[in-house]
């Protein structure tokens, strides 16, 4: 009896230890291929057709052929598709960068265009793309869906993937559409996962007036609070980073305290069920903005290149994954007895993407060419049909959003959900491959390359008093330039967007730099704020408030 009862424990450790060291091939060939990613994109990064994220997506592919040939069709990926993994550990670290490395000048220039095309256009999309399916899947039989998922699959495809477009375009010689392209895409995926869950929140198979109210009501909700919260983690990791000064004893606490304090942002937005993706943006911008001047000049060069490896490590994991889960035998054995829906449903489902994000986007440039009073300033046709193909890509939050509404620990089991996740991966892989590889030549085609000429030398140093937001210069340097403030409301609200401007640069003056540090509108001095301010003031002035330190 004892035997027995020996030899089952010894078994069973074998089995584990067995599949512990599976685990570990597993993750060997996967960082491997990571490796080859990075090593053969550096080699094709002046290849007219090729880029990174196309790279990495067709390396997956084959190695997802390779290992279903030699599984006998079992298998074709090393891990099994997690959303936990994607929006806990992979999608932070590129959100989190892309607010930490924006150019806030040109962000915040452009604010309210990138607002219109992200928040705005989105639910646009989302509401044609909604509308669309409805209407033809039912006349499709592709199983029983109800209006939860109709509305699920318009924010799944509303969410767009511009890493393409972005990999071509040069913000030195192109900055407004490159700042746009950029913008939107950001806001967009933050504004599809808010809109995902307001959508999976409520009960929608009796929606009437009331129900509709309460579901505006959240999604406004979700993202203010969310915003929010981004925020004050990122003033709160700038007031503590500032008042204790690590940087004295260790740069390397530093780099701890902002790393933590940003991932502990999109954790915290998890847990009060907020957009965890614009809380960590907005959290990246505040850190750049506050914290990134409090610190060391070690800490950063470490952190600015730190976050920045993080980011694309995490974007070519997701695309390396994406290209080996497209050959997901499971899944696919669902649909193969009618190929021709599933064709019919991915051919429906890029035509409303298509027409979704020509729905917003042309309506909305004239817009806000309307609105703009610089014609510098206003987006051209040319650049408004780039700005409509850069989002005509979907990627990796398509697919988490997908696999989180349509299956259950990345396996599906009924035949509907099942043509979903298929047409979801085909669309994703057509639209990044071949309209990835179009990119290049389209650019070139509208964009003809420019030197960075006089024009744009005269133009950049123009936005240093005309719309910027939170750019360089200081008050007197715009006071000399005659810029008159406005004497109402009224003439606030008609005036150019350089006096709110000048609002917000007062207050950040007079308010939140003393409290949160920051290095102002003076000239850069490396080293930290509060280590100049030890050595080089005198005695009296250096525990100050530091107004004038910054």
């Amino acid at each position: 009896m004892v035997t027995s009862q020996i030899g089952a424990v010894f078994s069973k450790l074998q089995t584990l230890s067995t599949s512990d060291h599976a685990s570990v091939v597993s993750l060997n060939l996967f960082v491997a291929l990571l490796c080859a990613c990075i090593v053969i994109g550096h080699l094709l990064e002046e290849n007219r057709w090729m880029n990174e994220s196309i790279t990495a997506l067709l390396i997956g592919l084959c190695t997802g052929i390779v290992i279903l040939w030699i599984s006998g069709g079992k298998s074709s990926h090393l891990l099994v598709f997690s959303e936990d993994l994607f929006f806990i550990y992979l999608l932070p670290p590129i959100i989190f960068n892309a607010g930490f490395q924006v150019k806030k000048k040109q962000f915040f220039r452009n604010f309210i265009t990138i607002m219109l095309f992200g928040a705005i256009g989105t639910l646009i999309s989302c509401a044609v793309i909604s509308l669309g399916v409805i209407y033809f899947f039912k006349e499709m039989n592709i199983g029983s869906l109800g209006l939860g998922d109709f509305l699920a699959i318009g924010a799944i495809f509303a969410a767009t993937d511009s890493v393409c477009t972005l990999q071509v375009l040069n913000q030195d010689e192109t900055p407004l559409l490159y700042s746009l392209v950029f913008g939107e895409g950001v806001v967009n995926d933050a504004t599809s996962v808010v809109l995902f869950k307001a959508i999976q929140s409520f009960d929608l198979s009796n929606i009437n007036f009331r129900i509709a109210l309460k579901f505006i009501g959240k999604f406004l909700y979700l993202f203010s609070a969310s915003t929010m919260l981004g925020v004050f983690v990122g003033l709160v990791s700038a007031y503590t980073i500032k008042k204790l000064y690590f940087g004295r004893h260790s740069t390397d606490r530093e780099f701890a305290v902002m790393m933590l304090m940003a991932y502990l942002s999109y954790i915290l937005a998890e847990l009060f069920y907020l957009s965890g993706i614009l809380t960590v943006f907005f959290c990246g911008i505040s850190m750049s903005h506050y914290t990134w001047h409090n610190v060391t000049e070690s800490s950063r060069v470490t952190t600015k290149h730190t976050f920045a490896t993080l980011s694309f490590v995490a974007e070519t994991f997701i695309f390396l994954y994406v290209g080996m889960d497209a050959l997901d035998i499971e899944t696919w054995r669902f649909v193969n007895d009618r190929p021709g829906t599933s064709i019919a449903v991915s051919s429906l489902l890029l035509a409303l993407v298509m027409a979704g994000r020509a729905a917003f986007v042309f309506p909305l440039s004239y817009l806000a060419n309307l609105a703009n009073k610089s014609a510098t300033g206003n987006i051209s046709f040319r650049q408004q049909i780039i700005i409509w193909w850069a989002g005509l890509m979907r990627g990796a939050v398509s697919m988490a959003l997908a696999y989180k509404q349509f299956s259950r620990s990345g396996r599906t089991t009924l035949r509907g959900n099942a043509i979903m996740i298929t047409s979801t991966i085909t669309v994703v892989l057509f639209s990044t491959v071949v309209f990835g590889i179009m990119t290049k030549p389209l650019i070139r085609l509208l964009l003809p390359h420019q030197k960075y000429s006089t024009t744009s030398m005269l133009s950049e140093a123009s936005s240093i008093y005309t719309t910027s937001f939170l750019g360089s210069g200081d008050n007197s340097f715009n006071d000399s330039l005659g810029v008159r403030r406005p004497g109402s409301i009224r003439e606030l609200l008609a005036a150019p967007t350089h006096t709110i401007h000048r609002y917000w640069r007062k207050f950040d003056n007079a308010f939140m730099r003393p409290v949160f540090g920051g290095r102002g509108f003076v000239p850069f001095v490396p080293g930290s704020p509060i280590e100049r301010s030890e050595h080089n003031l005198p005695k009296a002035t250096a525990g100050g408030s530091g107004v004038n330190n910054f």
